[in-house]
């Protein structure tokens, strides 16, 4: 017996474009995103009307309903020409947030195309996945050498006890750092490429040429590992497919570059904004030596994608209260559906350890982070926390954390800076001026990290002085 077709909406039901939706970017949602999630959920229940930006969009708000969409692959796709209002014209020919939509990379593909891909990043990924491959074990040395390198800076800037930011002064860095590593980059990739990852991901009138040069920048680097092949993510994504030329490559360069510096990023100063604003139960498995575990709560309270890049309708479907079209595009919320989670661990009948295993800060679903690149996003996070507090033997913040800038773009909630006073450990490392040939383009190895690190101390220190 063959089944039925998917029953189309009823023709008495809400369209998205004829609803009165609310913008969701406004001051409110800067200073509290979580008090217009609830409202939201209060009048609309599980799946929202709002508008980006002058265009309406169905936030997602429930566990169980963004589950659905990020598992449910047959009905909710991820390229975004399945969109109905791009295919149809109309949205603004100037919508800052449809430039990274429209990079054609492993993110935005589905099926079959987007499988292989996965298969290609698998592959490039596993020599640095496993910890007893030269490639793996160099890269988790590389790390925690990174961040004891900036430490050590801070010190010879700063002194052994003052004020830092945690974001200009070591995470934003420290990423840097790691992403020359693993990609093999020629040492001028610099800040400018991260802060233009910012730029395309926040929504902002310049995010167009920002998404332009990032891929630029990153086409320029397939060809240079094209030429001189190394042990590399590059040159190893190539490996795997070959058929993949500079324009392609630099494209899914430019996906693990938004996931490596911006999520990534989030995911470590979340952490430690977590532990410094003294969220017990963070603090709790910190002490116990369990950072897995505090990156875990951490994402549960504060995800660093707070809302998931757009899913589209492959045909009309009820979702909570409304009934979505084929094409209407839909936002999966992490952040508002932490909230069901949270609640639940708060039930004096459920653990608390219960709903971290099932955060959504790496995604769900056939799109969601790789495991291998899961795993060097852990470990990463858990090194660049561990030093922190293993090098500090004092930080407290230094605004009150209601008073923290962030980023709330509609994608990202990520601090603009992490304020601190700290002292440092007697044992912390301790870092020597560099001398000034060492500011000169680097050529290879340690010469190469030395030139990156003078760079970087550029950077952190000019930019502080001039402000």
């Amino acid at each position: 017996m063959e089944a039925l077709p998917p029953a189309p909406a009823p023709a008495d039901s809400p369209r998205l474009g004829s609803l009165p939706v609310q913008p969701l970017l406004t001051a409110e949602f800067d200073a509290d995103p979580g008090a217009v999630y609830r409202r939201l959920r209060g009048t609309y229940g599980p799946v929202a009307p709002v508008g980006l930006m002058g265009v309406p969009v169905w936030l997602v708000l429930d566990y169980r309903e963004v589950l659905e969409v990020l598992r449910n692959e047959q009905q909710w796709r991820r390229d975004v020409r399945h969109w109905r209002a791009r295919a149809q014209g109309e949205l603004p020919s100037d919508w800052p947030l449809l430039a990274g939509y429209e990079v054609r990379q492993m993110m935005f593909m589905d099926g079959e195309e987007h499988r292989a891909a996965r298969r290609t990043h698998h592959t490039a990924l596993r020599p640095f996945q496993d910890s007893k491959s030269p490639e793996g074990w160099e890269l988790r040395t590389a790390v925690a050498r990174c961040a004891d390198e900036l430490v050590a800076l801070l010190a010879a800037e700063s002194g052994r006890t003052g004020f830092a930011d945690l974001s200009a002064q070591y995470t934003r860095p420290l990423l840097l750092m790691v992403t020359t590593k693993l990609f093999g980059c020629p040492v001028d990739l610099g800040d400018e490429l991260v802060m233009d990852l910012w730029r395309m991901l926040d929504g902002g009138p310049d995010a167009g040429p920002a998404t332009g040069r990032a891929l630029a920048a990153f086409t320029r680097l397939a060809a240079h590992r094209r030429a001189r092949p190394g042990d590399d993510l590059t040159s190893y994504l190539m490996l795997a497919d070959p058929s993949l030329d500079d324009e392609q490559l630099g494209r899914e360069l430019f996906m693990n570059a938004v996931y490596l510096n911006d999520i990534t990023g989030n995911m470590i100063l979340n952490t430690l904004l977590e532990v410094l604003r003294g969220n017990a139960t963070v603090r709790r498995s910190l002490s116990a030596g369990q950072l897995g575990e505090t990156v875990n709560r951490t994402a549960l309270v504060n995800p660093p994608g707070a809302n998931m890049c757009f899913r589209f309708a492959a045909r009309d479907v009820r979702l909570g209260e409304f009934w979505i079209r084929a094409g209407d595009a839909v936002s999966p919320s992490a952040a508002a559906a932490h909230q069901d989670l949270l609640a639940i661990s708060s039930s004096h009948m459920v653990g608390s350890a219960v709903s971290t295993r099932a955060h959504l800060g790496w995604g769900a679903g056939s799109h969601q982070c790789p495991s291998a690149a899961r795993e060097l996003g852990s470990l990463i996070v858990t090194t660049a926390v561990g030093r922190i507090f293993e090098h500090f033997t004092q930080a407290e913040l230094t605004l009150p954390p209601d008073q923290l800038p962030w980023r709330a773009g509609p994608v990202v909630r990520g601090l603009k800076v992490l304020p601190v006073r700290y002292e440092l450990a007697h044992d912390a490392p301790v870092l020597h001026r560099p001398r000034p040939e060492l500011t000169r383009t680097a050529q290879q190895g340690e010469g190469q990290a030395r030139g990156l690190l003078a760079a970087l101390r550029r950077l952190m220190f000019g930019a502080k002085q001039d402000e």
